[in-house]
Formats: C-alpha cells, structure tokens, sequence
C-alpha cells in the first residue's frame, strides 16, 4: 500500500502568515508612547544698569630712580661694605677704594700749601719794608712795584695750593663710594682686588618705594581716554579727574594700593602704534621691584543704561555672535547681537536684546529655533543641567 503525500504548498503559506502576524506585532509602536521631554536650560533675564568699562594692558615695572654706582677715583678695591639685595640709604658707604695713594697726594698738597704761604708771607714783608724806603727815595720806586707783583704772585700760589689740597681731599673722600639714593642695592658687579676706573659700574641702586610702572596703550586708546577725562585737551593728567590705576600680581592677586598716571611719552611708536604710558605705586613693603611685570587696569569709560547677559550666554560662530532667546511660551529663537565690552562674567550687548528678555545662559549653542524648553533661573557658577541636552 502506497503512503499519500501531504500537500506543501498551502503548508509553507501557513507557515510564511503565522510568521508574519508574529514579526508585524512584535514590531509595532504603541499608539499611546510618550513623547520627548522638553530639555531643561538655564535662563538669566537681560539687565540694564550703568556699568564701568574697564582697559587692561602689561606693565613692566622699574625703579622710580635707577642710578649706576661707579667710583670717581682709579684704584684698587679693599672692601665692600654693604650687603646684596639690602635696602640702604643716601650716602652710606657701598665700597672703599685704596687710600693710601690718595693720602700720598694730600700730604703732598699740603706741603706745597704751606710753601706757597711762607713765600707770601716773606713777599708781604718785603713790600712792608720798600713802602716807607720808596718814600724816603732809599731805593728806586721800581723795586717797590718789583716785590709788589712778587706779593700777588705769591698770594695766587697760595690759592692754587689751597685748591689742590681741596681737590687732594676730594680724592681721598671718594675712596669711600656711596650710595646717592635711598633704595634696594643690587649685585656687585666686582670684587675686592679689582683695579677699578670712574668708568667701571660697581653696582645698582633703585628707588623702589614708590615705584613706576610702564605699559603701552594705542594711539586710539589714548585719544579716547584722554578726551573723556579732559574734553579737548587730550590730556590724561586732569588733577579734577585722576585715573586711579589698579595692579594684578603674576600671582592673580590684587595690588593693595592703587596708583597713578605720572605722564605719557612724547611720541607713539611708529612701529607699534602705541604710546608709553608711565604711572606709580606706592610700595612700603618693597614687595615691587625693577624688571617684574603685572597687569595694569583702568575704568576707561562708564557706560550708560547698559544691556548686559553672562558671557556664556553668547555663541560666537563665524565672526559673528548668537543668543537663545526664551519667549514667553517658552520656545527658543536664535538671535545674532551685537556685543561690547566684556564687564567681569557679564557681556554688554550694543543690540539685539531689549532690557527683560530672557537668554539661555547655559548651552545656547544647542538651541535651535522652535525648540520647546523647560526654563529654570541661572545660578551663576552652578554646572549647567544635564537635561540640557536633552537626556
């Protein structure tokens, strides 16, 4: 007896429908699913204040009086007498030359002196003694006016012995090299046993209390400046509207005392296009010294009703600048503005915004137009939410 054969064809159908119901409804979304939730962005509103603009520039400091220290004298030297780095004052005594030479030539200077003065003397005499015998016509009146000239000659011998015992003591007085100023002493540039010249510099002094400070500013700048604190006569010392300076440390921290504008250059750097402004600090501490350099800066102008957002509320995106403005029904326009001048963490907006708009202030450059957002007030230094990106 022969076995039937099952049809295939309607079986394999069955199969290939069965197994398509079950893909089609694993498949399928749920009519009902949720839709994404609105990211969460921080939001400061646009406030209008006045505010003061402030500059910022590079100084160099130096000493308010530099002065080299070399000796008037050629010789040897025998000691130093002050200490490195420490702070001396006017005519103390920094180093000593040999004496000795020097003595030499005023004792010899001396001797002539007293020469000179014993040959006046005896030419006074003489001119005493022809007075009354001219008179008397004892001797001829020629060899009065004789020992008169050899008395005058006599005298100027005196005075030029007497200058060079003055000019012997000067010598010997600038073996002992002095300080003309008051301030910090530097390095020695030499040592004892040196032979040393008037033109050979022993060391530095700096008057360092105060101290100035030199930066450059450019030519722009300047004219500004100077016409908003003197209207027309491009002067930056008004005594009515001083320009207080203040000084950033290479640490970051605040200089305790402010200073002030001294003068300004003659002229600009042609190469540069900036002119060298000079100012001073006080500095009792002497915590300031030559050759540092610091950051200098100035109100350079108060801006009126100014309109202000965080700078991490604006994008910058090819040489332009874009803010997210939140609407009132909470949906994010994308606006490009205008800014100014940068006011500590805020950003002054020339135009774009009006006062009270608000602006995301935290992932802006993730905003689109049209977006749908859930706005929570900026809290400055806080880290931005991680819904902001939609999470």
């Amino acid at each position: 007896m022969s076995r039937r054969k099952l049809p295939c064809v309607p079986f394999a159908i069955f199969l290939f429908a069965v197994g398509a119901q079950i893909f089609s409804g694993g498949c399928a979304r749920p009519r009902n699913a949720p839709r994404p939730r609105p990211p969460i962005v921080e939001v400061a509103t646009v406030i209008q204040k006045d505010v003061p603009i402030y500059g910022n520039w590079i100084a160099t400091l130096e000493g308010y009086v530099n002065a080299q220290i070399q000796p008037q004298v050629a010789g040897y030297l025998i000691k130093q007498d002050y200490r490195e780095g420490s702070f001396v004052h006017k005519d103390d005594v920094l180093f000593e030359i040999d004496p000795r030479p020097f003595q030499a030539v005023l004792d010899q200077a001396k001797a002539q002196l007293a020469q000179a003065e014993a040959n006046l003397g005896n030419a006074a005499l003489n001119v005493k003694r022809d007075i009354p015998e001219a008179k008397a016509q004892a001797i001829p009146q020629s060899q009065l006016e004789t020992d008169t000239q050899a008395k005058l000659a006599a005298k100027a011998a005196v005075e030029a012995a007497q200058a060079a015992v003055e000019t012997a003591q000067l010598n010997l007085g600038y073996t002992k090299v002095r300080s003309l100023i008051r301030g910090i002493a530097g390095i020695a540039q030499v040592q004892v046993g040196n032979l040393v010249t008037p033109t050979t510099v022993l060391t530095s002094v700096s008057q360092v209390d105060p101290i100035k400070a030199y930066f450059p500013i450019s030519g722009t700048e300047y004219l500004e400046i100077a016409n908003r604190v003197n209207p027309g006569t491009v002067n930056l010392l008004s005594s009515a509207n001083p320009i207080p300076l203040q000084l950033t440390l290479s640490n970051g921290e605040t200089y305790a005392y402010n200073g002030r504008i001294l003068f300004a250059d003659r002229q600009l750097d042609p190469q540069t296009g900036t002119i060298q402004i000079v100012g001073a600090f006080p500095n009792p501490r002497r915590i300031l010294r030559p050759g540092q350099t610091a950051g200098i800066r100035a109100i350079t102008e108060r801006k009126k009703e100014a309109l202000l957002v965080p700078q991490r509320a604006v994008s910058e995106l090819q040489g332009g600048y874009e803010v997210a403005v939140v609407g009132p029904d909470n949906k994010v326009m994308v606006r490009a503005v205008q800014v100014g001048q940068q006011v500590g963490s805020l950003w002054v907006i020339n135009q774009g915004l009006s006062p009270g708009e608000r602006v995301v202030a935290e992932g802006a450059g993730q905003m689109r137009d049209g977006m749908t957002v859930v706005p929570q007030p900026y809290t400055p230094g806080s880290n931005p939410p991680s819904a902001v990106s939609g999470q």
